[in-house]
């Protein structure tokens, strides 16, 4: 077990790291190099261009202005700067209300911490309980600070039950006025919204099959007759997944193109060349195909209406007398859609759920076996008597407060570092049609497997090793007894973990070290053009499926040993202040989100928050019964019964703003749209807004024309023609995995004659003049409205300057 001066090696080991990490940081996010890894959200904004260079060549990749770095920590105050409203429309309000779970145990945490290591700190350390267990049990000094120093029958329990009384109501409180707060900024930025696809569209799955119609035809039949004034149009959903895999190869050919037009404008006297035979034309042909061909529309659709009140109706409502058809859920916003999983058949989805649900049982049983070695590397002293002859390496002064200190934590945070991953891919095989609810089953998951694993897997696989000579030499009476004593000891594992995991961990957030060399690979060996640039920058998003649950874990730590063991309070504070500065700084200038779901994951924060204080307050109605405080312990048998009625209250009053959608709400937002007397063509709007992003990549932007010339002239600029196809509906900013590699700004035409002829180019060009410098070095400048593109043939891509 870690000792006082283990911790404090611990401490100091994770402090230092902790703190290279930001000076690390400070130095590098002002490199010029590094500016896209360490400001992304600002480039993808169009609100920033790569710093000017100084010194010339070496300017490019290293800041020569001294100056700089007299300021390199002014991001700290910067951080801090963007008030809560401001931060709403610059990253939305799922980011702002993840960084108010951080100020919420801040503002739970740093009242009871005083209060606890004034009043119940002094008072376990009066008694002198484990001086005389210290011959049967492993104990070291910090556990004096314990509840486990209390004699049996002592009055002072009642000290720790009141206590237990005035931090539940206190977090519950808090609670309360954060659910109210954070109900009312989702209605408000709901109605703050402007008109937007998922307001008027549901989901509807398990579409029956009729004889001699279309899946199509009976949706506009069933819904024209159901909702004949409400419904407007639908969306059919096509089974594409074999025709996306053709438009990634086709997006790989494109960036080629694009590469290749590049070389060819810097050297106009060498063509590109290349074998005929790439998949242009049988992309452009396979796309009406599958439109076309009934087999492949799913009995599935996104179904929109001409106001949010029938859409609320429709989405809110049983639709048929038979209960498993025509389901209809609100629909995900466009980018939010994972596509994959919305023409999986209604039928295999409680299959799928009951196979994921016994895999997840598994895995977490599977993991603690390696829980049980972490345990054993926290725990020397019971290694020691089990096997003596580890005992010259292990009684080394510094091995053992490092192994017991530091390692332990270190060890557990890698054995849990691909789990999240593997979460994920069993959510996925659930069947969720919304990466958003993905996500969120991810981090129940994953909470479900701290609880069991890292908080009562530790505790009882500690204990285990811990006393292991005490059970086996004591009578099985003393088996209680011992368990009781032993639970709040193992804040001392707990420590070492959130030092490793809170305070050097979330540290190395912020740096971003494998963003950074991923950014830098992909710069120097794989970057052709500017969608390369942008790919290469992947600012990512909140890890919700990850930080939830260790957010959540750390509630759970700091509510249950707030009484049994209060000096782990200030480790948790810290935690959450370090984590509240990180991630602000990381949501303001790093994090893009894939979709917005105006904060719905709060309800499930809120209810482990919850279970938090049910598991502290019966562990401590364990602990209790084991001490023999037969006249203090029943006054604690009220206190979950209250602790569920406020949870039932809270989940009565707050919850159905989370879950649906008030039809009050819904006909106010139809009456402003009809006072302002849009001219919105609804229809046109809405009917190709949930069209798969495969299909949509062919229609978003103008057409490029590629042709082949044998002529060997430079090609010249060309119009487009005014035959070509545009959308009909308004762009949508899908990010979802089968788009991620989608057309994003120009849909070719390729025409192949014979082989290996060279390729002639037909752009459109919007916005841009074209300058040709003459000299010793080519250079060939692109002028936007936001900054300018230079093309350097000396250097392996392009460099970007104001």
């Amino acid at each position: 077990m870690a000792s006082l001066g283990d911790i404090g090696v611990s401490a100091l080991i994770n402090i230092i790291s902790a703190f290279a990490f930001l000076l690390a940081f400070a130095l590098l996010r002002i490199q010029p190099i590094n500016d896209r890894v360490y400001f992304p959200k600002w480039y993808i904004a169009g609100k920033r261009t790569s710093p000017r260079s100084w010194g010339g060549v070496v300017g490019k990749f290293v800041n020569l202005n001294i100056m700089t770095y007299f300021t390199f920590l002014n991001w700290m105050p910067q951080a801090l700067k963007m008030t809560e409203s401001e931060l709403i429309t610059h990253a939305g309000l799922d980011s702002v209300v993840f960084l108010r779970i951080y100020t919420l145990g801040l503002k739970i945490f740093a009242p009871i911490a005083v209060v606890a290591i004034l009043i119940l700190i002094p008072v376990n350390v009066s008694d002198v309980t484990l001086s005389f267990l210290r011959r049967d049990l492993v104990v070291s000094d910090i556990d004096k600070l314990s509840i486990s120093n209390v004699r049996p029958e002592s009055n002072l329990f009642f000290v720790h039950i009141s206590m237990e009384y005035l931090f539940t109501f206190w977090v519950c409180f808090m609670l309360y006025k954060e659910y109210n707060r954070v109900a009312s900024m989702r209605l408000n930025f709901l109605a703050s919204q402007g008109r937007r696809p998922e307001q008027f569209t549901v989901l509807v799955r398990n579409v029956p099959h009729i004889s001699g119609r279309s899946i199509s035809d009976s949706i506009q039949t069933f819904f024209r007759r159901n909702h004949p004034d409400r419904y407007l149009t639908h969306q059919a959903v096509y089974n594409a997944n074999k025709f996306a895999r053709l438009v990634r190869q086709r997006n790989r050919l494109q960036n080629w193109l694009d590469y290749n037009q590049l070389k060819f404008e810097r050297h106009s006297d060498k063509r590109p060349k290349t074998k005929s035979g790439c998949l242009g034309l049988w992309v452009d042909d396979g796309a009406p195909k599958i439109l076309k061909d009934p087999k492949s529309i799913t009995p599935a659709a996104f179904v929109s209406f001409n106001s949010r009140w029938g859409a609320a109706v429709c989405a809110q409502t049983q639709q048929s007398k038979n209960p498993t058809l025509w389901l209809t859920n609100w629909a995900p916003e466009p980018r939010d859609v994972y596509w994959k999983n919305v023409n999986i058949p209604f039928v295999s989805l409680s299959i799928r759920k009951l196979v994921i649900s016994l895999s997840v049982f598994a895995l977490v049983f599977c993991y603690m076996i390696p829980i049980a070695f972490v345990q054993s590397l926290a725990n020397l002293e019971g290694l020691e008597r089990i096997a003596p002859f580890l005992r010259p390496v292990i009684e080394r002064k510094f091995v053992k407060s490092f192994l017991q200190g530091f390692l332990p934590g270190l060890t557990l945070k890698l054995f849990l570092h691909f789990l999240p991953a593997i979460l994920m891919v069993m959510s996925k095989v659930e069947g969720h049609v919304a990466i958003s609810v993905l996500e969120r089953r991810t981090a129940a998951k994953y909470y479900y497997f701290m609880l069991v694993n890292v908080f009562l897997g530790s505790i009882v696989a500690g204990t285990a090793f811990e006393q292991l000579h005490a059970f086996l030499h004591e009578s099985a009476t003393q088996i209680p007894r011992n368990i009781g004593v032993s639970i709040p000891m193992k804040a001392t594992f707990f420590i070492t973990y959130i030092m490793v995991d809170g305070w050097a961990g979330i540290a190395s957030e912020i740096l971003r070290l494998k963003p950074l060399v991923i950014f830098q690979l992909k710069n120097m060996f794989i970057v052709k053009t500017e969608r390369d640039m942008e790919n290469a920058m992947d600012p990512g998003g909140v890890d919700f499926p990850e930080t939830l649950p260790s957010l959540q874990l750390y509630f759970l730590l700091g509510i249950v040993y707030m009484v049994i063991t209060p000096i782990l309070l200030p480790f948790v504070l810290i935690f959450f202040a370090l984590a509240y500065f990180v991630y602000r700084h990381q949501v303001i200038n790093v994090y893009h989100q894939k979709y917005e779901s105006a904060a719905a994951f709060w309800p499930h924060v809120h209810s482990r928050i919850i279970a938090s204080l049910l598991i502290s307050q019966l562990l401590l109605l364990g602990l209790l019964s084991t001490k023999k405080a037969a006249k203090s312990t029943p006054l604690l048998v009220m206190l979950p019964v209250l602790t569920l009625s406020f949870h039932k209250y809270c989940k009565n009053r707050f919850e159905p703003a989370f879950r649906k959608y008030p039809l009050e709400e819904a006909m106010s937002k139809d009456t402003q749209d009809g006072a302002s007397a849009s001219d919105v063509d609804m229809k046109s709007y809405l009917e190709d807004a949930y069209l798969h992003p495969i299909f949509r990549s062919f229609e978003e932007v103008e057409l490029v024309e590629v042709k082949v010339d044998t002529d060997p002239t430079p090609a010249k600029e060309a119009s487009p023609s005014p035959s070509e196809p545009s959308s009909p509906s308004p762009l949508h900013d899908h990010k979802g995995d089968e788009e991620e590699e989608a057309a994003s700004h120009a849909v070719q035409q390729y025409e192949f004659g014979q082989p290996h002829a060279a390729y002639q180019y037909e752009v459109e060009q919007h916005h841009h003049v074209y300058q040709y410098e003459s000299g010793s070095q080519y250079q060939h400048e692109v002028e936007s409205a936001t900054n300018v593109h230079r093309y350097d043939e000396s250097e392996p891509h392009y460099q970007y300057y104001h």
